[in-house]
């Protein structure tokens, strides 16, 4: 088991762990080209390579997603209890509790622990999640948003022509599967590498508020995706990876969003550092959970 969870978080571990000290020793990273990148080309033809290459049962798929949408809910219910409960900003803690990184960290443990078929079931949650995020997220953060630019958003679109393929067993020309799959390829790691360089840029305050806080979100994120997975019946496969999505820290967009906002970023920024570095202690013990169940 030791070796599994090795194999699983090291390769996270490491490239993050790269873009942390490319970005400490000073060297040049330029985070909004390759963020852009990620966002525009790479992701979506990860959506598009992933989805078209599964195996996904598409009642499954539509059921992850559906829970994607009560546990966003669901948490934005407990960040704005905990908010009402210790006097802060409810703008502050909600969008942190219902967006949690579920791109960087969720879609690369996701694959590395449960295969091609786990990746799939995770990027049907991270597509939802990231509608939701940069819809109602900026809107929640205090800035503002085009729907009509969310709606020609690359990784919507790719969604879109995914399904497609899905539902009317469409088979991609070679030359198109190789290519979107060499693109979404690069997603990942690049990911994990942005990941890292945005945690040594973000100044840390704050810490003790920030690990129970940050703490209590992934807690709670892993507790009631556990229930919503009960509740819809899911195979053992897609109970594993609802929770590992809903159990993710925070997203390192939320923090952007907030310093765009001028809302607390000082706050944001403790959430974010602390329940990422929480999360090297929780994520394995769930995957010491979930793996024998899956395997």
């Amino acid at each position: 088991m030791l070796v599994e969870l090795f194999a699983v978080m090291a390769p996270v571990l490491i490239v993050a762990g790269i873009g942390f000290g490319w970005a400490r020793s000073g060297q040049p990273y330029p985070t909004d080209f390759v963020t852009r990148l990620v966002l525009n080309v790479s992701t979506p033809c990860l959506v598009l390579s992933t989805l078209s290459r599964a195996e996904v049962d598409l009642t499954v798929f539509g059921q992850m997603a559906a829970a994607c949408v009560v546990i966003c809910g669901l948490m934005a219910l407990v960040g704005w209890g905990l908010s009402r409960a210790i006097g802060s900003d409810p703008r502050v803690l909600v969008p942190a509790y219902m967006f949690p990184n579920t791109g960087n960290m969720g879609l690369p443990i996701s694959l590395y622990a449960f295969g091609e078929p786990g990746l799939a079931l995770a990027v049907a949650f991270f597509v939802v999640l990231s509608v939701g995020h940069f819809s109602v997220g900026l809107i929640l953060s205090g800035a503002a948003q085009n729907w009509q630019r969310l709606l020609l958003n690359p990784v919507i679109i790719s969604l879109a022509v995914a399904l497609a393929v899905l539902l009317l067993d469409i088979q991609l020309p070679r030359w198109v599967d190789n290519t979107v799959g060499l693109l979404g390829a690069m997603s990942i790691p690049m990911m994990l590498l942005t990941l890292g360089v945005s945690l040594a840029s973000i100044r840390l305050k704050q810490v003790g508020r920030g690990m129970w806080l940050g703490g209590l979100r992934m807690l709670c994120g892993a507790a009631i995706g556990w229930a919503i997975a009960l509740a819809l019946d899911l195979p053992p496969l897609a109970q594993a990876v609802l929770v590992m999505q809903s159990a993710m820290p925070v997203a390192v967009f939320n923090y952007l969003f907030a310093v765009r906002a001028g809302r607390s970023p000082e706050t944001v920024a403790s959430l974010v550092i602390c329940s990422t570095l929480l999360s090297f202690l929780l994520i394995p013990l769930l995957l010491v959970w979930w793996l024998p169940a899956v395997g």
